[in-house]
């Protein structure tokens, strides 16, 4: 089980629309990240590039959920149902 420096809701990160990334403040001087695919794809931990610090992010994941990819799925679904 991973030990986590915090608890943070994604509310308190800032987004770079960028790079698709939310950062937060590190105490190490750096910032914790984590990317919209890692949200989409269910990961709730955002890490520090310098430091073995993470984080929890406290999110609701319906949030990020991709509406295309479901849709994939479910054409994937007729496809061999056909």
């Amino acid at each position: 089980m991973a030990s986590f420096y915090d608890e943070i809701e994604i509310e308190d990160f800032e987004f770079d629309k960028e790079t698709q990334t939310y950062h937060y403040p590190c105490p190490c001087g750096d910032r914790f990240e984590i990317t919209t695919a890692d949200l989409m794809d269910g990961e709730d931990i955002a890490r520090c590039p310098s430091c073995s610090l993470m984080v929890r992010v406290i999110y609701d994941p319906d949030d990020f959920q991709d509406d295309n990819q479901e849709t994939t799925i479910d054409l994937r679904k007729q496809e061999v149902a056909i």
